[in-house]
């Protein structure tokens, strides 16, 4: 089963490093994972809609209206990552993202996002695959001091994306 320490830990071990079994251990690798893993995880997700990471709600208006332009203001999901669509699938709805309100012209707001999916252990396979790549191509220099490691892990993990959006869809 995966989660952000066996992901951070598999990359770690691929590297040639010890393990971690935790981000709070005193160690410099295990706070190196601890910085660097969330914005790891929140650009891979925000790369693809991936089915894993897609949720739907229904938002309510707040009381009050934007300024001008819209009707109305909703608040957005603390979890949102990605804003992938509003309204029923074939729906034309204007709307505008400000801040964290979603600024709109209809009374509810059906929103389709991808959320910051923080247990890993939902993930897909090839997800999870990407990620450890990712985290060794980020922890690649600070772990070995090679530049070229890192460079050819860079590509490897562009080279999986790829291949892990394919066979999402």
């Amino acid at each position: 089963m995966s989660s952000s320490v066996s992901i951070c830990s598999n990359a770690l071990l691929a590297l040639g490093a010890h393990p971690i079994n935790s981000f709070d251990e005193a160690t410099p690798h295990a706070r190196l994972c601890a910085n660097i893993y969330p914005s790891v995880r929140n650009n891979l997700l925000c790369a693809h809609p991936w089915h894993c990471a897609i949720k739907r709600v229904v938002l309510s208006p707040v009381s009050t209206a934007p300024a001008f332009g819209f009707g109305y203001q909703f608040p957005l999901p603390a979890d949102l990552i990605r804003v992938l669509s509003v309204g029923e699938r074939y729906d034309d709805i204007p709307y505008r993202i400000e801040g964290k309100r979603l600024l709109a012209n209809v009374q509810e707001a059906r929103l389709r996002y991808i959320f910051r999916s923080e247990d890993e252990s939902t993930w897909d396979v090839a997800l999870v695959n990407v990620a450890e790549v990712m985290m060794q191509a980020k922890l690649a220099y600070a772990v070995t001091g090679s530049a070229s490691l890192r460079d050819s892990l860079t590509q490897k993990a562009a080279f999986l994306l790829q291949q892990a959006k394919s066979i999402n869809g």
